[in-house]
């Protein structure tokens, strides 16, 4: 596997993230750029991020949630001021199994627990 950092993992695993959501914005067809933007922070601010990830949790194999434990406990300087610090944690672990499945090519499974989480 790849050399890469919980926090790798997470930076690569954000990008996986919002592109399934402006796949997912872009199929409800928003009329402009700022109501698609508008439409993908629902999904991408930490605190609605926190949330995806306590259900994706129970969702995962005993693999996925070492890498989800390891994102959620790794070390990051920066909270978002609208997150409590236990969110912004919750957040990189989402972010984290994203980056950890796109790497590993298991992209039917990102789509799956997206899917599952975003119902």
């Amino acid at each position: 596997m790849h050399n890469i950092s919980n926090l790798g993992l997470a930076y690569i695993g954000d990008g996986v993230y919002e592109l399934l959501v402006r796949e997912r914005v872009c199929g409800v067809g928003a009329p402009s750029a700022g109501k698609m933007h508008k439409e993908a922070v629902k999904y991408t601010n930490a605190v609605a991020q926190a949330g995806y990830s306590r259900k994706m949790e129970p969702l995962l194999t005993e693999e996925e949630r070492g890498v989800w434990r390891r994102g959620r406990n790794a070390n990051s300087v920066r909270v978002p001021k609208n997150a409590s610090e236990g969110e912004y944690h919750l957040a990189t672990a989402l972010e984290a199994v994203f980056g950890w499945l796109y790497l590993n090519g298991s992209t039917e499974r990102i789509r799956e627990l997206f899917g599952q989480i975003v119902s």
